[in-house]
């Protein structure tokens, strides 16, 4: 089975555990200065900040910007829940505003109409790898004042202009879940380059912390440990050779699935790189089957997929209740009808991309 995701998994990881094992200083430590240290580097950040999860990274990074009731942020209907159940943990308001069709980021051209008196961050993400058009949005937020922190959970290494995501706000977000392009397992990461929100992060992790059993305000257990950090400083030294794979594999996928009738692959803007944390096509009316059916027939030739995402944010009880209906939204929901993923990272091979390629274009051709 080709599977969506597979992380890469070498002697390095394995040795860099069983050290810090030997060491016996488990919990947040040296080896989460060190990634904290990398990391910013390999960004062009001045700081970042190791957390536990992307999610973690999105509530302290909003935290740090001072989010709090009564706060509005501005942010996209399509991307993974953890983009907004952070903004509602503090009490704050999403205001979304629609994506692109071609790139399924949020439309920049839009969200100066979503901007109001309440508006404090603007929270883009750079989804499926590939970075939102953040020249325009940089001039609208320093026009109006407000901060942009980036979800760029899934863009680690992409880059807009000369500059690579997380470097491009005021704050970015990182995840090192398992299937990310860099992973630890689980863990986060905040990257910026103003101390005082380095400052706020590291209270926020460690339960509001300011020195030995003084607290400030509240905060929540969100360290990462000395383990998992190990991995993601190993993972990191090959973050470009990962991205690279991906990238080859993506080109090799849209030009062998070009002219495929109801198939829209991929669209890459010009000025920035995509880092192709997943690839997805979409399965259109003109396709010969519908996008379940042809997942299942990728299934049956041994060929996984994926639906990132099934739903719009905005048509969950929890989210809808805000005041957002069906069809408020038609690119996202029309997305959310048509994605689907195909496999693209470094453990597929040049073998698995022709087949793939090869499978796609049987299955349109007899559903013809």
């Amino acid at each position: 089975m080709i599977q969506i995701a597979a992380p890469v998994i070498g002697s390095e990881e394995i040795d860099a555990v069983n050290k810090v094992l030997g060491t016996g200083m488990l919990a947040q430590g040296p080896r989460v200065a060190e990634l904290e240290e990398d990391f910013a580097k390999y960004c062009g950040s001045k700081f970042a900040v190791v957390v536990n999860s992307g999610t973690a990274a999105i509530h302290a990074a909003l935290h740090a910007a001072g989010v709090g009731p009564g706060d509005e942020v501005v942010t996209t209907p399509f991307s993974f829940i953890a983009t907004i159940n952070p903004i509602l943990f503090l009490g704050a308001k999403p205001v979304l505003v629609d994506i692109e069709p071609g790139t399924f980021n949020i439309n920049v051209q839009h969200i100066k109409a979503a901007i109001t008196l309440k508006t404090k961050v603007i929270l883009p993400v750079h989804l499926y790898g590939q970075p939102c058009d953040f020249g325009e949005l940089k001039t609208i937020a320093e026009e109006l004042g407000i901060k942009i922190i980036e979800d760029a959970c899934q863009a680690v290494g992409a880059v807009y202009g000369d500059k690579k995501a997380g470097s491009l706000g005021d704050l970015g977000c990182f995840s090192l879940y398992a299937t990310k392009n860099i992973m630890c397992a689980e863990g986060g990461i905040v990257t910026t380059n103003d101390e005082k929100y380095v400052t706020a992060i590291k209270s926020f992790r460690q339960h509001g912390m300011v020195g030995p059993y003084e607290y400030a305000g509240i905060g929540y257990n969100y360290r990462m440990s000395d383990l998992h950090a190990a991995i993601a400083v190993e993972q990191l030294k090959k973050a470009d050779v990962f991205n690279k794979t991906r990238q080859e594999n993506a080109k090799l996928l849209s030009e062998g699935l070009a002219g495929i009738k109801g198939l829209i692959t991929p669209v890459i803007k010009p000025g920035r790189s995509h880092v192709f944390h997943q690839y997805t096509v979409r399965v259109t009316p003109d396709f010969p089957l519908t996008r379940q059916q042809l997942m299942v027939a990728l299934a049956e030739n041994e060929i996984g997929s994926g639906v990132y995402y099934p739903k719009p944010l905005h048509a969950y009880p929890h989210i809808s209740k805000l005041g957002y209906e069906l069809g408020d939204f038609p690119n996202a929901e029309q997305a959310a009808e048509q994605v689907l993923s195909l496999p693209v990272h470094p453990k597929v091979s040049k073998t698995d991309v022709a087949k793939i390629i090869k499978t796609v274009r049987g299955i349109s051709s007899a559903g013809s």
